[in-house]
């Protein structure tokens, strides 16, 4: 029997969504072991005055199993 425990985080980056997700899953990694999967809840960007996207950010539960 195994047991899985889901933690959510919020991850950014200023080149793209893909990139947001894998930093936050990378800094994760470095405390929680066993990661599972991810899902991504929302995505936001936030933007320049011209409209221009500055960041993306990222909402991510992780799931993890639990030794």
């Amino acid at each position: 029997m195994s047991i899985a425990k889901v933690i959510e985080i919020t991850a950014s980056s200023a080149t793209s969504v893909e990139d947001a997700v894998k930093s936050g899953l990378k800094k994760t990694a470095e405390t929680v072991k066993g990661i599972q999967g991810a899902w991504v809840n929302e995505i936001k960007v936030v933007t320049g005055a011209d409209g221009s996207i500055r960041e993306w950010r990222v909402n991510l539960r992780i799931t993890f199993v639990i030794e």
